[in-house]
């Protein structure tokens, strides 16, 4: 669980998150399904590429990335495999918040605004750029999503930091145990500040809020920041002693 690997998986995952609302959004716009494919799979590859090339060259500092790269590394795991099916899911639901009904979708929206403050710092914001209120249900989902992942995650957190510290026996990370648990864990703090207490989204202009990035941040981020909490968890536990 290094931060090379975490920066690609990270990247590649909000890259295709954009790239497929962005076919969607073709799609829906009556554009041929011939042109919306490359319209959207050209700039997703290109900024999906440029930020594994940085990843990769932080990988490179460490002097052995290629000389220990296994196809093992890239696999997912548990973890990741619930991951891809809740971003799935969330991905569906913000395609088709307009047909889903009301009524217990309601009342789930009422209990996430309720339990994430970001939930409703992301309402207010709708609210003053007079979009779609369809979005705020997408958000809420993605919430439920996130926390439900992050439950799964704690609960066998402690296997996942002993095969943290068999991995590290193996591979030495350029910044330790404790520097790598460090770095996740101020960046953990900061995404907790940004999106579960809903600052960043007061900083966002109403285009932005509506676009691509206003899809990523409602329907991914909650999970990717689950998913980071996780890990800086995880390398935080890892960092102590064995112990049965």
């Amino acid at each position: 669980m290094g931060i090379a690997r975490l920066l690609a998986k990270g990247w590649a995952t909000a890259c295709i998150f954009a790239g497929a609302h962005a076919l969607a959004r073709a799609l829906a716009g009556g554009a041929p399904f011939a042109q919306a494919i490359p319209g959207s799979a050209i700039p997703v590859f290109l900024f999906g590429a440029m930020g594994l090339l940085f990843a990769a060259g932080y990988g490179l500092s460490s002097g052995h990335l290629l000389s220990r790269f296994k196809p093992v590394h890239v696999l997912p795991g548990f973890n990741e495999l619930v991951f891809i099916a809740f971003a799935i899911v969330s991905f569906a639901v913000q395609v088709t918040r307009a047909h889903i009904a009301s009524g217990v979708l309601d009342a789930l929206e009422a209990a996430l605004r309720f339990a994430v403050p970001g939930q409703r710092a992301l309402e207010n914001s709708l609210a003053r750029c007079s979009l779609d209120g369809h979005r705020a249900l997408a958000g809420s989902v993605a919430w439920l999503l996130a926390l439900i992942f992050l439950a799964s995650a704690l609960s066998h957190i402690r296997m996942q930091a002993a095969l943290v510290r068999i991995e590290r026996k193996r591979r030495i990370e350029p910044l330790g145990p404790t520097g790598i648990a460090c770095v996740l864990g101020i960046v953990a703090v900061i995404g907790i500040q940004f999106l579960y207490i809903g600052s960043i989204f007061g900083m966002l202009s109403c285009s932005a809020l509506a676009g691509l990035g206003g899809n990523v941040l409602t329907g991914l981020a909650p999970l990717m920041l689950a998913y980071l909490v996780a890990a800086a968890l995880t390398n935080l536990l890892a960092t102590s002693p064995e112990h049965s």
